[in-house]
């Protein structure tokens, strides 16, 4: 198969694997699983690897809180059940109980629970199921007061939970066609609808669809008090939004405009008091701000309530009638609470440097809030938050499989090439030499305004107790800086991205944290194409490389899947100017026969519709067709799962099994257990 782009030729020898349910491509899929399955098998010490990681995962892990009415729900994972379980708790004091348990959705717990929203009259939970961790999602309903699961039952359901308003919500829909492949087929015209408790989907009333713009995507919600609706706008190929709003109705059009339509910048509904509505926005403001207009008369100035600082906003939430600010400051989180004025009254004490999730609660409640903090070294933590004592209080604390205090987490900051200041964590045994030979894990992400925080990772502990070393440097394209780093990585800024990565690599070697014959690189979705790129760039700066569920042909994602939403991010084949950029890096098209190619075992899931499969086996057939070193080169297809949330516990332990055990054999190391 070849294509004519502007002029230039490109082959494309495996296209017949983008059919990914014909019987070649599974027969190829089954061949290249036997190969890796064999390599594996014969890693002596893979199955102690398995073992130590069970024992890492068997530990009692709690989400934060959210609150309907009087009741808290939270997610618990006992330690190995392969999904979580939803409980249930009717006061901060009372005992917990089991409200929704998805391991008996299926037998093999590949049925997760997704996007759990409780009715404003906190009479009702709406939540979403994904089957193979699928992106196509069916939305249920369950009465709070009962346990009692009703009939309604919504499908077809992309990027969705349920937003309620009165006694049904809204929810995003595609009319796919039975005879295309959900999992491949290209997502178009979005649509919203309203659906009633008590009645058929067929039934439901549509809201909002653009017929002149197939790839605009929407998300419609409801103010807390049901007075407004808000209409988010996203096009496919342009980088920002636009807001609109309308008193609350069900009658589909008249949304009154709040920003252009230039799709420039984003800004986001916070919440409004009767007529006062507060927003989010990055307009003219990189590292964002807070704006507070008025629905009556909305020629009138846009009040600044909360100014751009110099380091970003991560988060912004109105809880208790304060407002509380989650910034970024070099990439460690610092919370602050501010009057809905914009007048700063404390900073919350954070039990460390690190990252928190959370501070969000219902507008009239006056209680508590949760936060989450957890590090690189730390587990998760929850607390409760007693916003007008800014006092916090423990709500949860996992006690795990090994002593915290063994391990440290520290931030540097290292040069790139075109002498851009990067900052990159690294966590390892305390009292750890820099003496060049330690194993090193690598790994970022480099894309669509996504922070490399410092969160914790359970399988990651047995990397350090062995010696190794995790490091995550912050690189461009990210949203570590606010929008100004995130552009200077997307587009014809992309190679910025590689360069920062290779940049720490070379730090690493040159401060003596390690040697290339102990590095191994890995990241995933947009992570898989960083990795993928910088082999071809720089294979012998690598020993092992884990390019996961990756975007490997620039050339054609646009045309799968809700692949043309990243035309923003990277630009696309289709135009002349950005073909030639993107043909430079793209990982399939640079792939040479006389490259010193690493240790290379490529992640993906049969079911991923995000990046679908296909980029990771017209890559992997395309590095064996050309590589012929000793090097091996596999690919690991897991089946039932998709681009990685929704994946039960033994599934993630059998991966991370596989990825630790390869990586410390092409090594030559061995694991002490």
């Amino acid at each position: 198969m070849k294509d004519n782009y502007f002029g230039t030729i490109i082959e494309d020898p495996f296209r017949w694997l983008e059919e990914i349910d014909s019987p070649e491509t599974k027969e190829w899929i089954e061949e290249q699983n036997i190969l890796t399955n064999d390599y594996l098998s014969k890693i002596p010490f893979r199955e102690k690897i398995r073992n130590r990681l069970t024992e890492l995962f068997n530990y009692s892990r709690v989400s934060w809180p959210f609150k309907s009415g009087n009741n808290y729900f939270f997610l618990k994972n006992d330690g190995l059940q392969a999904q979580s379980v939803l409980y249930l708790q009717k006061g901060i004091e009372a005992e917990p109980e089991i409200f929704i348990d998805p391991n008996k959705f299926s037998d093999d717990g590949t049925i997760a629970l997704l996007d759990m929203n409780p009715s404003n009259d906190g009479k009702y939970l709406a939540y979403s199921v994904t089957k193979s961790g699928s992106d196509w999602l069916e939305i249920y309903v369950i009465e709070i007061g009962t346990g009692k699961v009703l009939l309604d039952k919504i499908e077809r359901v992309k990027f969705s939970g349920a937003n309620w308003f009165k006694d049904g919500f809204f929810y995003n829909y595609y009319n796919q066609s039975d005879n295309s492949n959900k999992y491949t087929a290209l997502n178009e015209y979005q649509t919203v609808y309203y659906h009633k408790l008590g009645t058929p989907q067929s039934e439901d009333k549509l809201i909002h669809k653009d017929e002149g713009n197939p790839l605009r995507s929407f998300w419609l919600s409801s103010s807390a008090d049901e007075k407004f609706l808000f209409l988010n706008v996203n096009e496919n190929g342009k980088k920002g939004s636009q807001l609109f709003f309308k008193p609350a109705d069900l009658l589909p059009g008249n949304f009154i405009p709040i920003t252009d339509d230039k799709f420039q910048y984003y800004t986001y509904y916070i919440q409004n008091f009767e007529n006062e509505i507060y927003l989010f926005t990055n307009k003219n403001a990189p590292n964002g701000k807070v704006l507070k207009i008025n629905s009556n008369d909305l020629s009138a100035q846009q009040l600044t309530v909360l100014p751009e600082d110099d380091f970003p906003i991560s988060s912004i939430s109105i809880a208790c009638n304060k407002m509380i600010a989650v910034y970024m400051e070099d990439v460690i989180h610092k919370v602050s609470v501010f009057t809905l004025g914009g007048k700063f009254l404390f900073d919350v004490k954070l039990p460390g440097s690190g990252s928190t999730t959370g501070f969000s609660c219902r507008k009239n409640d006056e209680e508590v809030t949760f936060f989450t903090f957890e590090s690189v070294v730390k587990p998760p933590e929850i607390y409760i938050y007693d916003i007008n004592k800014n006092t916090s209080q423990i709500f949860h604390r996992s006690k795990v499989n090994f002593d915290t205090d063994d391990f440290e987490m520290k931030m540097i900051f290292y040069i790139s090439k075109d002498k851009t200041k990067i900052p990159m964590f690294i966590a390892h045994k305390k009292g750890i030499k820099q003496n060049g030979d330690n194993p090193v894990y690598l790994y970022s992400y480099g894309g669509f305004n996504i922070c490399m925080n410092p969160v914790f990772s359970d399988s990651r502990i047995l990397l350090l107790e062995n010696g190794g070393i995790f490091a995550m440097p912050c690189i461009r394209g990210g949203g570590e800086y606010g929008e100004s780093w995130h552009e200077a990585g997307m587009l014809k800024n992309k190679q910025n991205v590689f360069d920062d990565f290779i940049s720490a690599a070379e730090y690493l070697v040159k401060e003596k944290y390690t040697n290339p014959s102990k590095l191994a690189i890995a990241g995933g979705s947009n992570g898989g194409l960083l990795i993928g790129a910088v082999l071809n760039q720089r294979p012998e700066l690598f020993k092992v490389a884990f390019p996961a569920v990756g975007v490997m042909d620039m050339l054609r994602f646009q045309k799968f899947s809700i692949g043309s939403a990243w035309v923003k991010e990277y630009g696309s084949s289709d135009d002349a100017e950005m073909f030639r950029y993107i043909l430079k890096y793209s990982p399939l098209h640079n792939i040479t026969a006389n490259k010193p190619y690493p240790a290379i075992l490529v992640l993906t899931s049969d079911h991923d519709d995000r990046v679908v499969p296909f980029h990771s086996y017209k890559y992997t057939a395309t590095l064996k067709k050309f590589y012929k070193g000793d090097n091996p080169v596999l690919i690991r297809v897991e089946t039932k799962a998709g681009h990685g949330f929704g994946k039960p516990v033994y599934k993630q332990i059998n991966e991370q099994a596989d990825v630790w055990s390869f990586m410390f054999f092409n090594m030559g190391l061995k694991p002490e257990y």
